[in-house]
């Protein structure tokens, strides 16, 4: 039976070629594609869940909300973890990671740089899975100045040696010696922190802080099992009570209630550790998280190209019903019942599926390193995604076949036989509907595409409020010690240099943001929460932001490491005008000065964006207290020169430091990395989902055309023009094309409006976008119409009047 099954479909297939090459071919894109998005979306997904107790892990989040400033730190004060862990039985284990950013370090004579070094609790192997190679994983962080290194930093470090024991030095530590107690494996690419060494936290002083007013360390909460979350939660506020509230009182000269009865909060929350790559919503994270909006829209996609595929193959499977619908009457005369029969066509439709599956699997192997460093990821397609891709594509082979086979399958055997086969509506409705769908999905993609383009183009092109262009940042300049303004004054001799800035600070990528708090003088109940920018005089010039009022900070005014400028956003929530807030006092109630410290405003610097343009631009206080880094304006076309020169002067000092620098603009480009990427994907899933779609409208195309090929020869010879048969193919399924526009129009509307509210600063989604999307799907459908009822028009109709 099997061998006569695969015999017939052979037979089919061979004498369909067109429509089985358009099915296996639509089938294969789909699949490949499909599958290629369940390993990212399947990646996306598995963060942290490595961990063997990822269920019971949750994170510390301090959330606060100060005069309609809302503040979401993934980062709590140092007492947090053991008071939880004292007070609230449900708490296994509470462990703290304190990021110490990229180090130096040196052992014997070798130096090695970039290495990224954090402290942390003794605990923190009893809460992560973090398997030890070498060494007890109990006792590796419990003395101060002991570190636990990776498994590849261990190899880079000492080679094939034994690393127990080795003593490393940890420079930006003040060169603080550390002897390695352990190595553990290294940390998996899906988890949302990566060290290559972990020093004890007993080794970090601040960490015994029992201060509750100052933030920097990453809690996590090792629960009991089936521990209820929301109830754990409700108990924080009389942990904020006790501990906090008097700190508050003794800080800002205000008790707790008072702080709360002018509608302030503060507080914490708890996030589970498997919702922290997809659903973070705080600051000061380790690394840059994932987003799950773009994973739905992603696994959408692909759902929708695997159902593209399989419409090509339910509309060109029902439409050539007609030309085997002699064969199904013969095979039920000679005695095949209907379950034989769909046993046939079923089986058919998974040999297609199986041609499919090879070439999708030559695909996906091709397309996949592509697809890695497009997506920044590191999916591999090893011996489960293999047996998962051809279940997968089983699956299909089933699901895409079924309609068909029942189908075909009810055929009556006498009318049939007799040619009385009559056009089946519902049949024709169904094909008239699975286009429809189709082309919804190609014009909701092809405004998707339009829009994320828009939107990225916005955003590299607005008004920032600063200039990004030619600016040259050399963020490790503190290495040069007291030599860090020699090395300034000389490059600004240098005629391709403008100006120069000493200030860790800048408007994009990484920076030291703070929650910085101040009040009017005399009005301590109108708290502004900010952020503290250190600059000195020339950081306004340099970065080309303009003063809407006032002066800039100058040596000529000693009074002025009392002074602060505002931003409109600060001047507004004071309750100010950008002129009535020159001379005020500003009360910092935590700056780095101490507390209460009283500034007056020398002047307001225009609105800038110094945070993603996913955020509104925040109260900003800058004060003339410069730290180290430098950021240079230039204005050159030799730019390789300039920094070569920069080279050669940074390297006259020793610092063993290599020079380093980043451009504004590449950096504010980073910034919107995933949505770029997320852009580019976007484009090649639309062609090619676009692809299939005319792929299956090819197929009807040219099954319409063989069926009415006598119908086509007389026209022709009645007068008939090539045109007018052309248009007589076109005209109905450019009715469907249309419809599908139609329906696609509010749809798309919606989802990418909803897409674009991520956004503070955005586009408006104009009307062209919805005529544009139409156009170009008609247009599309049209080529691919024209191309096979020009042929058909064309065709000799004594040819087409012999055809029986």
């Amino acid at each position: 039976m099997f061998n006569l099954y695969l015999k017939t479909a052979w037979r089919n297939i061979k004498k369909n070629k067109l429509f089985s090459f358009i099915n296996v071919l639509g089938l294969s894109m789909g699949i490949g594609l499909c599958f290629i998005i369940m390993l990212y979306v399947q990646d996306e997904l598995s963060y942290d869940r490595f961990n063997e107790h990822a269920d019971n892990i949750a994170r510390v989040i301090f959330k606060a909300e100060v005069n309609g400033g809302k503040i979401n730190e993934s980062v709590s004060m140092p007492p947090v973890a053991q008071t939880i862990k004292k007070d609230f039985p449900e708490v296994q284990e509470a462990t703290r990671i304190k990021d110490f950013g990229r180090s130096k370090i040196t052992y014997k004579d070798k130096v090695f740089k970039d290495d990224r070094f954090a402290f942390a609790d003794a605990n923190i192997f009893s809460v992560f899975t973090l398997p030890m190679v070498e060494g007890d994983a109990k006792t590796a962080l419990k003395n101060a100045n002991s570190v636990v290194i990776t498994e590849s930093t261990a190899r880079k470090y000492f080679g094939t040696e034994n690393a127990i024991g080795k003593v490393i030095t940890v420079t930006a530590h003040d060169n603080q010696p550390y002897t390695v107690t352990g190595v553990i494996k290294d940390i998996p690419a899906n988890a949302h922190f990566h060290f290559d060494m972990f020093g004890a936290m007993s080794g970090w002083t601040e960490a015994t802080s029992d201060s509750w007013m100052f933030g920097g360390y990453h809690t996590y909460l090792l629960l009991q099992p089936h521990t209820d979350i929301a109830k754990v939660e409700a108990r924080f506020p009389a942990m904020v009570t006790k501990y906090m509230g008097p700190q508050i009182q003794q800080q800002m000269g205000l008790s707790l209630a008072q702080f709360q009865q002018k509608g302030n909060s503060l507080g914490f929350v708890l996030q589970p550790l498997k919702n922290i790559h997809l659903d973070s919503y705080t600051t000061t994270e380790f690394e840059p998280g994932g987003n799950k909006m773009y994973v739905y829209i992603f696994a959408g996609v692909a759902l929708f190209m695997l159902v593209v595929a399989c419409i090509n193959f339910i509309n060109l499977a029902t439409a050539g019903a007609t030309k085997r619908a002699k064969e199904v009457g013969v095979r039920k005369v000679a005695g095949s019942d209907r379950f034989q029969l769909i046993r046939q066509f079923l089986f058919e439709s998974v040999v297609l599926t199986a041609m499919a599956l090879v070439l999708a699997f030559m695909l996906v192997k091709i397309a996949l390193p592509l697809f890695n460093e497009l997506a920044g990821k590191n999916l591999s397609f090893d011996v489960q995604p293999v047996l998962a891709f051809i279940a997968l594509g089983l699956l299909v082979g089933v699901l895409a076949g079924l309609y068909p086979a029942f189908y075909l399958s009810s055929f009556k055997p006498i009318a049939v036989l007799k040619g009385r086969l009559a056009t089946n509506n519902r049949s024709f409705g169904l094909r008239s509907g699975l286009v429809v769908f189709q082309f919804f999905i190609s014009v909701g993609l092809i405004i998707g595409t339009i829009v994320v383009y828009q939107q990225m183009k916005y955003i590299q092109h607005k008004d920032l409020g600063f200039s990004k262009e030619q600016l040259i940042s050399i963020p490790n300049s503190y290495m040069l010690g007291q030599n860090e303004q020699v090395f300034k004054q000389q490059l600004l001799q240098d005629p391709r240099i403008v100006s120069a800035t000493t200030s860790f600070y800048k408007p994009v990528g990484p920076s030291a943001y703070n929650n910085a708090l101040a009040y009017p003088q005399g009005n301590d109940n109108a708290v502004v929460n900010g952020v503290d920018f250190h600059i000195d005089e020339q950081y306004i010039p340099t970065m080309g932001m303009q003063m809407i009022s006032g002066r800039n900070f100058s040596k000529a005014f000693s009074t002025d490491s009392l002074g602060i400028i505002l931003n409109e956003t600060a001047v507004k929530n004071f309750g100010w005008n950008n002129t009535t807030a020159l001379n005020k006092i500003v009360v910092r109630q935590n700056s780095n000065r101490g507390n209460n410290i009283p500034y007056h405003v020398i002047g307001v610097v225009k609105n800038f964006n110094f945070r993603s343009l996913h955020e509104n631009i925040s109260p900003l206080f800058m004060t003339l207290n410069p730290e180290s880094g430098l950021i240079f304006k230039i204005k050159t076309a030799d730019v390789q020169g300039l920094l070569a020169t920069m080279k050669k002067n940074w390297d006259s000092y020793t610092t063993e430091e290599p020079f380093t620098y980043n451009f504004l603009d590449d950096m504010f480009n980073k910034a919107y990395a995933t949505e770029q990427k997320t852009g580019a994907i976007l484009n090649i899933f639309s062609i090619l989902t676009i692809f299939v779609a005319c792929l299956g409208l090819f197929g009807l195309v040219t099954y319409t055309a063989e069926q009415r090929t006598k119908e086509i020869g007389i026209r022709k010879v009645l007068g008939a023009s090539v045109a007018q048969v052309t248009q007589m193919l076109s005209k109905e399924f450019l009715k469907l094309v249309l419809i599908a526009s139609l329906v696609a129009f509010p749809v798309a509307w919606w989802a990418m409006n909803k897409w674009l509210q991520s956004f503070a600063y955005r586009i408006e989604i104009s009307w062209w976008v919805f005529l544009v999307a139409g156009f170009a799907a008609l247009l599309i459908a049209l080529l691919t119409v024209s191309f096979k009822a020009v042929k058909a028009a064309l065709t000799n109709p004594v040819k087409s009047l012999r055809t029986e």
